[in-house]
């Protein structure tokens, strides 16, 4: 054979095998595959998911959380009733469902991690790739203490371990509050080893490959969470008085339309129950295929989470109803008594204040909400590790299982101030730090990147052409290009000024002491030099 039709044949061979590689989801690299190369591509291959179902249900899994169980009933009762779904439907349509399309669109175009999409797009932007993430595993970190909490009520939900007094049961009792700064050295064993033990379980699901571990768990856990929801709020819908609670919960004001807190509070529900503006979306989307449809699991994401939502405050509504006839007390009344309410208060009083009186109902109801509960929260936690992981391994060439384990102990280790006697306070702070103030500029500056650097125009052709019926166009770019960083910065200059108000000294220091930590961290991930040969390079899929 001639040199020449030899040079032919090696080409030949050459091309097809870089096609394989497409195929198989494998960026192309002209690097030799010497046992660190073949590492990296072994890591990508633990980092995709085994079919668009398990994507679908992991991406529902991080939004459904505790955000719709225990913030949503209130936020729609306090925000005027059937008024609030105007403010709440808008907010989801022109921030929800385009915002959840543009992390899908450009981490699916990069098949990487935040950073390393950041940096692609310009390595200045390195930096703010880290921050974000940084935010998600903040998130995680005090996540995890609410998590041992509701392990502790599962148990206790057997025999209404809680006693007659469920408030100072969970104030004084189990959590020993103090708002003294001193009791961040005072820890509750008790507390501490349930967070220990979850955060075991974390890692045991986490380390593993990606679908063997997250995602063959999302198949059972989040179908199953669903379940529970259903036949709970079945049943509730079937007490006696249920329909008191509902009327007043569905009772529209329309005078508060008027009123722009109605709206940031409709905006503010729907960054906190769709986990927007973290990275996660991102994420989730660059471990995709090459044949999903980005656009129709984007709303089928955003409809699943607010039916979900929705879906609980009827449950939580029915049952405070009950408890008003029980009582012949009214909803305003129950207001008063601090069983109407938002966040922990909500789970660890009113609901077992609510289920004591329900008796041998309660036996059944009470087990069944909080192990609903805890199933919300721990898939929703499972998503929180993959950010900084990922991250990590794309930069400094780790396996899944080290970055994991890396970052859950890390993450663990830091927990364990939660569990102090000034854990709760502590939560309250750095909860508002993170999701109000935090990650709506993160958000912002995503728009402005992904949008307007990245220029996200070149993405809509292969969006519509693998969408099976929703398609995007000028109405979306302008959306992600104007209408919705002005939205969120008005909500995040709002929540900033409310934080500045309000003189709290302590929270403004711990605001202060998490902006430097998180500063410094993502200083020091953007300096050190990659260990990973493809971190610059980057499949534009798009």
């Amino acid at each position: 054979m001639a040199p020449e039709d030899l040079d032919v044949t090696n080409a030949k061979v050459q091309i097809e095998n870089e096609v394989e590689n497409v195929d198989n989801n494998v960026e192309v690299t002209t690097a030799p595959i010497d046992e660190k190369n073949a590492k990296e591509i072994e890591n990508e291959k633990s980092n995709e998911w085994g079919s668009n179902l398990s994507f679908l249900l992991a991406m529902i899994g991080s939004a459904v959380g505790l955000g719709n169980i225990w913030r949503f009933p209130y936020v729609l009762y306090k925000s005027g009733g059937g008024a609030f779904y105007i403010p709440y439907i808008v907010a989801l349509l022109i921030f929800g469902v385009p915002f959840l399309i543009l992390e899908y669109a450009v981490g699916y175009n990069f098949k990487s991690s935040f950073a390393k999409g950041l940096f692609k797009i310009n390595p200045k932007f390195e930096f703010l790739g880290w921050i974000v993430p940084l935010c998600t595993s903040g998130i995680m970190v005090y996540y995890s203490a609410v998590i041992g909490w509701i392990a502790i009520y599962v148990v206790l939900s057997f025999f209404n371990g809680w006693t007659e007094n469920p408030g100072q049961f969970f104030g004084e009792t189990l959590l020993k509050s103090t708002e003294e700064p001193s009791g961040l050295f005072k820890f509750v064993p008790v507390i501490l080893l349930t967070m220990i033990a979850c955060w075991i379980l974390i890692w045991f699901i986490s380390h593993q490959n990606l679908e063997k571990g997250l995602g063959k768990v999302s198949k059972v856990l989040v179908p199953l969470l669903f379940i529970i929801m259903i036949v709970i709020v079945i049943y509730c819908l079937t007490l006696d008085g249920a329909s008191i609670g509902l009327s007043k919960l569905f009772q529209p004001d329309w005078s508060k339309l008027k009123d722009y807190t109605i709206w940031t509070a409709a905006f503010g529900q729907i960054v906190f129950s769709m986990s927007l503006g973290v990275s996660l979306g991102f994420t989730y989307a660059g471990y995709s295929g090459r044949s999903t449809d980005l656009i129709s699991n984007a709303v089928t994401i955003a409809v699943t989470n607010s039916l979900f939502e929705n879906f609980c405050a009827l449950g939580v509504f029915s049952v405070l109803g009950y408890m008003a006839k029980a009582k012949n007390l009214t909803i305003d009344q129950l207001e008063e008594d601090g069983l109407v309410t938002a966040g922990p208060g909500l789970v660890f009083v009113a609901y077992p204040a609510v289920i004591n009186v329900l008796g041998k109902v309660g036996r059944f109801l009470g087990p069944a909400f909080f192990i609903t509960v805890f199933l919300a929260g721990l898939t929703s936690i499972l998503s929180m590790v993959e950010p900084i992981s990922f991250c990590i391994q794309n930069k400094f060439n780790v396996t899944r299982k080290q970055s994991a384990t890396g970052v859950i102990l890390i993450g663990a280790i830091l927990s364990l101030l939660f569990s102090s006697k000034y854990g709760s306070t502590l939560l309250d702070y750095v909860d508002t730090y993170i999701n109000n103030v935090l990650a709506l500029f993160c958000t912002v500056l995503e728009c402005i990147v992904f949008a307007w650097v990245f220029d996200v125009k070149r993405t809509i052709k292969t969006l519509n052409a693998r969408s099976k019926s929703i398609k995007v166009g000028t109405w979306w770019i302008a959306i992600i290009r104007i209408i919705l960083p002005i939205c969120i910065a008005f909500f995040w200059v709002l929540s900033l000024r409310d934080v500045i108000k309000a003189r709290n000294t302590a929270k403004i220091v711990v605001f202060i002491i998490t902006t430097i930590i998180v500063v410094i961290i993502s200083g020091i991930f953007t300096i050190l030099k990659p260990t990973n040969k493809r971190w610059k390079e980057a499949e534009n899929r798009l």
